[in-house]
């Protein structure tokens, strides 16, 4: 992750999320994702609730991602690589099922 001005980043590794759908519109679904990252690469310290939202088309294809702390926008973006492990998870058949049951409002 990179904080915002910072030179210096370092990337997580991913390792499984916990996530839940919710429908926003008529043309949005929002996934909150609770990701689990690998030892060696830890969230940073001054994270205490970290969230990501994943805005997708009712078809599941990511369209934004948003870092978040304790419920509100954060300090930090995500590299390219973290990006596409994201991108990647909500492509899998299980999270599009997920999000094609909240966009049809019959619930995860």
């Amino acid at each position: 992750m990179i904080r915002y001005g910072d030179e210096m980043w370092s990337e997580l590794r991913f390792t499984g999320f916990q996530y839940q759908a919710e429908r926003r519109d008529g043309q949005w679904v929002d996934v909150a994702l609770r990701p689990e990252t690998a030892g060696d690469t830890p969230l940073p310290e001054d994270v205490t609730d970290f969230q990501i939202i994943a805005v997708c088309t009712h078809n599941g294809y990511p369209i934004q991602l948003v870092t978040q702390d304790e419920g509100c926008d954060c300090e930090y973006q995500l590299t390219e690589w973290e990006q596409e492990q994201i991108n990647a998870f909500i492509r899998t058949e299980e999270v599009r099922q997920t999000i094609a049951k909240a966009a049809s409002g019959t619930g995860e």
